[in-house]
This record gives structure tokens, C-alpha cells and sequence, in this order.
């Protein structure tokens, strides 16, 4: 088969099976089984193909099942650096990329941060690899995806010295650390779909963790912990960066003002203008 006869073949499946981008995903399998850069696979469209289609044909199969791109490439992309990625995590969104941005820009010098709900650990390996924190506490509640975020760590050249990847619910894993009142920077996309709508999610988000999605009955169960118990751990000044869901910002925001020790919330929009991250600061008392 030749290259171009590849690539028509990929497209038309996907596009059978309602991917959207037809085009663009069957480029990047081929690209991925032929070790071409994507333009070049234009300019061989009319060489044969030197290998054997079976792992092109099976991961077309996989997509046209739904199957996220991200988890059968292995891999994804999160503010410029590599990331592997499997069904053990919830797959970066480029959304998140302002979560980072946005702590980038308030951080204080040598911050130490806490990162709650690490997943495959983008978040926290992205803002050792852009500032120079102090230290980095990563936590999780799957070891499965701690297991991946040390990977990924070791994968972009992040010492254990500059992340400590912990296992437990929320801050629990920090209790022993002795870190009341002595943190800069709080961050945190935490799960935020309500429960009852996750089965109308569309079907490739199905595919992903549930326990990384599912919001709890109305989507707000992890901003109320994490609101009512940051400030036991955040020093006097110091920051707390929440992604959020589609319409939460106002519930998010009352959630904060209602706690008196936080300052009133500031609101940072995402690239089509909808509400993606709250932060806040802990009073000064």
C-alpha cells in the first residue's frame, strides 16, 4: 500500500466512526508508525509503505472505538513538554495550561507548592520545569497515577529534591509533613463533573478515571473541602489556584467569600472567554 492509499484508508475510517478530525489524527498515526515529519508524508504520498500496516490498521480500529488519541499514542503534550499518559490519568487539557500560567505569574520567589490532585503530574512537573520553586508536594489518591507521575517526572528531568509525590485524599498525605501555615502557592483542578451527568459526557471522556472526573452530586464536593481546609496549611499572603467547571465560577466564588479567611476571589478566563480559574489569598492576620 502507498503512503497516500494509507492515509486515505486512516481518514475514512475515522471519519465513518464521527471523529472530527478525521484528517489531522490520521496524519499523526502515520506520522507516528513512519517516523515522518507530517509534511513529508505529502511529498512520499506515492511511495510504498516499507513496514507492516498491522499497528497503524489496530490503532485506527482503537480510535474509531473512541479511545482517546492521547491514551493510544501514549503520550500528550502540556505547556511545551512531553507527557506520558494511559487510562490510570485523566489526559491534560490545554485549558489547564492557564491554571499554570496564572500561578506562574503570582508566584513568589523559591514558593513551596502543593498541588492537589496531581494525575499524571502536568501540573506540578510543568511549574518546577518554568520556576525555580523551593518544593513541590504533589498528591494523589490513585497510586496508579502517582506511579505516572513519577515517570513523567524522571521523563522531563525533575529531581525527587524539587517533587515529592504523595498518596492520599487531598491533604491528608501532609499532615505529617509539618506544613501548617507554611505554604505559598495552593493549586488544584479537582474532579468537577456532577455525578449524575457524567454518563452523558461525550463517550472518549468515558474512557478516563472516573474518580478524576466525577464532581460528586453537584460537581462542587472537592471545591468545599479544598476551600474550608487550605487554610490551615497556606502561610498569611499565600495563593490558592482552582481550575473550574463550565457555569461554576459563581458558586466557586461564594464558596470562598463565605470563608473569612480568604480574600475576595479573582476570576481568570480561559481562551473562549469563559470562567477557568479562581485564586484567592489567605488574609493576613
Amino acid at each position: 500500500m502507498k503512503i497516500g492509499e494509507a492515509l486515505n484508508w486512516a481518514e475514512e475510517k475515522l471519519k465513518e466512526a464521527g471523529i472530527e478530525e478525521s484528517q489531522i489524527e490520521s496524519e499523526i498515526f502515520l506520522e507516528e508508525e513512519l517516523g515522518l515529519e507530517r509534511a513529508k508524508i505529502y511529498l512520499n504520498f506515492h511511495k510504498t509503505i516499507p513496514l507492516n500496516l498491522d499497528s497503524l490498521k489496530n490503532k485506527i480500529i482503537k480510535r474509531a472505538k473512541h479511545i482517546p488519541l492521547a491514551y493510544i499514542l501514549g503520550k500528550t503534550q502540556f505547556m511545551g513538554f512531553d507527557f506520558l499518559v494511559d487510562e490510570r490519568v485523566m489526559i491534560p487539557r490545554q485549558e489547564t495550561e492557564i491554571l499554570v500560567e496564572a500561578v506562574i505569574k503570582k508566584y513568589v520567589d523559591s514558593p513551596l507548592i502543593v498541588d492537589i490532585g496531581t494525575g499524571c503530574g502536568n501540573i506540578a512537573i510543568a511549574l518546577a520545569k518554568s520556576i525555580p520553586c523551593f518544593r513541590i508536594y504533589a498528591t494523589d489518591i490513585s497510586s496508579e497515577a502517582l506511579e505516572l507521575a513519577r515517570e513523567n517526572a524522571k521523563k522531563n528531568a525533575v529531581s525527587k529534591e524539587r517533587i515529592s509525590f504523595l498518596q492520599g485524599d487531598l491533604f491528608k498525605p501532609l499532615n505529617d509533613l509539618n506544613l501548617f501555615n507554611k505554604i505559598d502557592i495552593l493549586v488544584s483542578n479537582p474532579p468537577y463533573i456532577p455525578s449524575g451527568e457524567i454518563e452523558n459526557l461525550p463517550s472518549e471522556v468515558l474512557f478516563e478515571p472516573r474518580i478524576a472526573i466525577d464532581g460528586e452530586f453537584d460537581g462542587l464536593g472537592f471545591y468545599r473541602k479544598i476551600i474550608n481546609e487550605s487554610p490551615l496549611y497556606l502561610k498569611n499572603g499565600g495563593y490558592l489556584f482552582l481550575e473550574i467547571g463550565f457555569n461554576q465560577a459563581d458558586e466557586v466564588k461564594r464558596l470562598i467569600s463565605k470563608n473569612s479567611n480568604f480574600t475576595k476571589p479573582d476570576v481568570v478566563l480561559d481562551y473562549m472567554g469563559i470562567d477557568r480559574i479562581i485564586f484567592t489569598q489567605k488574609r493576613d492576620k
